[in-house]
């Protein structure tokens, strides 16, 4: 067992708190600026290079573009880049699922939304392009 003097203790202690604030946060409300820059309202989702529109969201708060494929599931999020334009975002949902999102910012009705991750034990990955729609309907 090492005995670190007193003397010794403090020194170490803005180390290992240069160490902690290194590691990466839990996303909060002021982060991910980019995102507010989004209108809330109906985004269609398509697959990169396809002219298909593979699928339509409501988003009432663009976080929700983050964890497309959870859902509404209350994931734990963690901030791994937040720029003006683009944000990545990796997050751990109860019951095992988890992600990876980049999303960058193209215009105010448009974002490119890169994802990966592991739902219902099962890897998914998607490139999609995301333009606004309109106003939600009902």
């Amino acid at each position: 067992m090492v005995n670190l003097s007193f003397r010794w203790k403090w020194l170490l202690l803005p180390g290992a708190a240069a160490a902690l604030s290194a590691m990466p946060a839990p996303a909060q409300a002021p982060e991910l600026a980019m995102l507010n820059k989004l209108q809330p309202g109906m985004w269609n989702l398509k697959e990169r290079g396809s002219s298909d529109i593979a699928d339509k969201v409501c988003v009432r708060d663009a976080r929700k573009l983050l964890q497309l494929r959870h859902g509404d599931a209350q994931c734990r999020r963690y901030v791994i880049a937040d720029e003006p334009n683009q944000v990545t975002v990796s997050y751990k949902c109860p019951g095992g699922g988890s992600g990876r999102t980049t999303i960058k910012y193209e215009g105010r009705g448009l974002v490119q939304i890169d994802s990966q991750g592991l739902l219902d034990n099962a890897p998914f990955a998607f490139a999609v392009e995301a333009r606004f729609a309109g106003s939600c309907s009902g």
